[in-house]
């Protein structure tokens, strides 16, 4: 993912990674240099990786990356043009790293740079509550609305005939045209992600954005992280109810009504089409299926097919929840 939010500061020399990681180069040509981290999907040649489960095995199989953070146990799994980075943890190693390729995306303190939309170019452009404020690197559509006390934060992008409701903060995020976000919406904060090192939590660097795409609707006090490596993505004509919490990197398919507080954790891929009842909850790295309907209350934690209907906890198909 070529990041449209955060500044990379790299490329780095290789040897400073290690160095960071307090690991040996060993045979390393150590001025190699390392220009970006991405995920096994995205990696190119010349950037780094990180590989911690044999969930993702095809997709390690494949990378492009030239380093790979990973374990002694997995090496095995990547190609002969990935050099593998062995560590003890993975992802607080890739935490690590990231952070020294975006410093500015670990911290979500109030943005500082916004202003008063009467101080900025959109005063004539957009009808606009009390109270509205606009950060820097923001554009916004012909024919949009921004309710009461609303911050649009830096780094959005907001595409034509948009509502935006009360009570709403916005960062870090594209949203495409006819989208309505109601009241007391936080979307594109970074999500949940941190690990627990001996007396304090290391914090995971998000550098990853929130996408809405055409036509959707965001219900009251619903919040969206934003992806910690790649896109929290909602798909067209999704529309989701009051009080939802998206995770980060979860990926919605079009034309998904998903009802109130439902809440899908992080990475979880959804299809087109499913429809969730009120009160579900959705493990994290799962896939869901096209046409997908998961009942009221349910917590699924397995991946789920095309075309299943399931409920309950663990969330099975659906005649089986009937006859037990």
């Amino acid at each position: 993912m070529d990041n449209p939010f955060f500044i990379n500061k790299g490329p780095f020399k290789i040897l400073e990674i290690f160095n960071i990681l307090n690991l040996k180069t060993n045979d390393l040509n150590i001025d190699e240099l390392v220009h970006d981290i991405k995920d096994l999907y995205s990696a190119k040649s010349n950037e780094i990786s990180f590989f911690h489960s044999k969930k993702y095995k095809h997709l390690a199989n494949n990378s492009k990356a030239t380093f790979c953070i990973t374990t002694e146990t997995l090496k095995n799994d990547l190609p002969k043009n990935c050099t593998p980075i062995i560590v003890e943890n993975v992802l607080a190693s890739t935490s690590i790293v990231t952070a020294k390729f975006y410093p500015d995306s670990i911290n979500d303190n109030f943005d500082e740079t916004s202003k008063h939309i009467n101080e900025t170019i959109f005063s004539d452009k957009v009808v606009y509550g009390k109270n509205v404020l606009i950060g820097e690197n923001v554009k916004i559509g012909e024919n949009c609305k921004i309710g009461h006390n609303s911050i649009i934060e830096k780094n959005v992008i907001i595409g034509k005939n948009c509502s935006i409701g009360s009570n709403t903060i916005i960062r870090n995020s594209l949203i495409k045209d006819n989208v309505k976000i109601l009241d007391n919406c936080v979307i594109g904060k970074h999500g949940f992600g941190f690990f627990p090192i001996k007396d304090e939590n290391l914090r995971y660097p998000h550098i990853g954005g929130v996408i809405i795409e055409d036509n959707c609707e965001i219900g009251c006090g619903s919040t969206i992280d934003r992806g910690s490596m790649s896109n929290t993505v909602i798909g067209k004509n999704t529309y989701l109810d009051n009080q939802i919490h998206i995770a980060h990197n979860v990926k919605i398919g079009q034309n998904s009504i998903i009802a109130g507080q439902v809440g899908i954790a992080g990475s979880a891929i959804l299809g087109d089409n499913v429809r969730i009842g009120g009160q579900a909850g959705i493990s994290g790295h799962l896939k869901i299926g096209n046409n997908v309907e998961i009942g009221g209350g349910s917590g699924v934690i397995k991946d789920v097919p095309d075309n299943s209907k399931v409920m309950g906890y663990p969330a099975k198909n659906f005649r089986e929840f009937l006859k037990k």
